[in-house]
């Protein structure tokens, strides 16, 4: 095992293209966001019904996959994984701007983005949402001090693995913060579950890796280095591990739901009759970002090739988006049961299903907020000695295939 060598990554043509097009995706969303501050949220798809839209979806997803990109740094720091050590550099730049691509949709998506100042300065701690502020800017502060402890050559090892761990447990908390969020809501039937906060959690393990993963390749194949096998395989391996957590949380909620009658209707609409829903459920969060990834991770005809963790990565973050969709938006659609042991007939549609249609500004706010995140580590691969000159099985000492 070679000693590890971290360079900036060069600004060649494909580097400044990749970065241009990034801009104009960020670019796009500050027209989107001027455009509804300017008109009001009349003109996106949400409504008193669906308060919030495509926007919290990417900025959820995001939020998540920042815990779980940090997963490698904290294998390699608390757990001591000798072979992931060299990645946990970019581990924790990703998990960062992941944080802050997400933040940055839920300041835009506020309609009052200058109120965010009262959020910061003034905490009603009776609040899931005030705790969340802690847990995303205590988040920042420790990794970047993690970071910083990794880079520095002053910083004793012990003290590195100390903060490393701090690290775990704070992310931990900030996605259990996360899934509170929603298992709390108990006036929603699709939302009150005490499981949603483990359920994120996995979540997290299995979107983060996923992002993690496609950074990684990306950045090492903009810059002409080399990433092993083996350890595309490994990676691979524990993402599959990730994604049957991911299903069997899954499985566990929506069995412990059809076991209680007040969530019945629910789960009739998210697995059968939702439309839209259950198409997402089953299609997209069961199927393409489920089933077909594990299987093709540990099947032997598929799990040895290289190009086999990437494909899954892809598969999971387009599952993954379709499950947030479908706990954020679907959760709202269904309506809440404002008069127990009542049927509301009036036309005010508070006892139907509400409609929700995604708006261009909206995709553009989200995907903006997605562009931020990679220019972020972007920016952070160039000014910053993060990325190895080379990942291959020889260097960092884990046996070829």
């Amino acid at each position: 095992m070679e000693r590890t060598i971290y360079r900036e990554i060069k600004a060649t043509r494909q580097v400044w293209g990749l970065a241009i097009i990034l801009a104009g995706f960020v670019a796009g969303s500050l027209a989107a966001f001027f455009y509804v501050e300017h008109h009001g949220h009349i003109v996106t798809g949400m409504n008193n019904r669906i308060v919030w839209g495509l926007p919290h979806v990417f900025a959820i997803f995001l939020i998540v996959a920042a815990s779980g990109a940090l997963n490698v740094a904290s294998i390699a720091s608390v757990f001591d994984q000798k072979v992931y050590k060299p990645m946990a550099r970019l581990s924790a730049v990703i998990a960062m701007a992941l944080l802050i691509g997400g933040l940055v949709i839920l300041v835009l998506d506020l309609g009052r983005p200058d109120r965010i100042i009262i959020a910061a300065t003034v905490y009603n701690f009776s609040s899931i949402f005030a705790w969340n502020l802690i847990l995303y800017t205590g988040f920042l502060g420790i990794v970047g001090a993690y970071l910083f402890a990794q880079m520095s050559k002053d910083v004793p090892y012990a003290t590195t693995r100390k903060i490393g761990l701090l690290a775990f447990v704070w992310r931990l908390a900030l996605t259990t913060g996360t899934g509170s969020i929603f298992g709390w809501l108990v006036a929603r039937p699709g939302y009150d579950a005490a499981i949603m906060a483990p359920m994120f959690i996995a979540m997290s393990f299995a979107f983060g890796l996923a992002m993690f993963l496609l950074l990684t390749a990306t950045l090492l194949r903009l810059s002409d280095r080399v990433i092993g096998d083996a350890l595309m395989h490994r990676l691979g391996r524990l993402l599959a591990v990730f994604i049957a957590a991911v299903l069997y949380f899954t499985v566990v909620r929506h069995l412990t739901n059809l076991y209680t009658a007040e969530h019945a209707g629910f789960e009739y609409f998210t697995l059968i009759g939702g439309g839209i829903y259950t198409w997402l459920f089953w299609l997209g969060q069961v199927l393409i970002g489920g089933l077909v990834p594990l299987a093709l991770l540990l099947l032997p005809g598929f799990g040895k090739s290289p190009k086999t963790p990437l494909v899954a990565s892809v598969l999971v973050v387009i599952g993954g988006f379709a499950q947030v969709y479908v706990i954020v938006i679907g959760g709202q659609a269904y309506p809440m049961e404002l008069f127990p042991g009542y049927e509301i007939t009036s036309g005010s549609g508070l006892g139907g299903i509400a409609n929700y249609s995604p708006s261009l500004p909206e995709l553009a706010l989200g995907l903006g907020g997605v562009a931020v995140a990679l220019l972020a580590v972007g920016v952070g691969t160039k000014v910053l000695r993060i990325l190895p000159t080379t990942l291959s099985d020889a260097n960092i000492g884990q046996d070829p295939l």
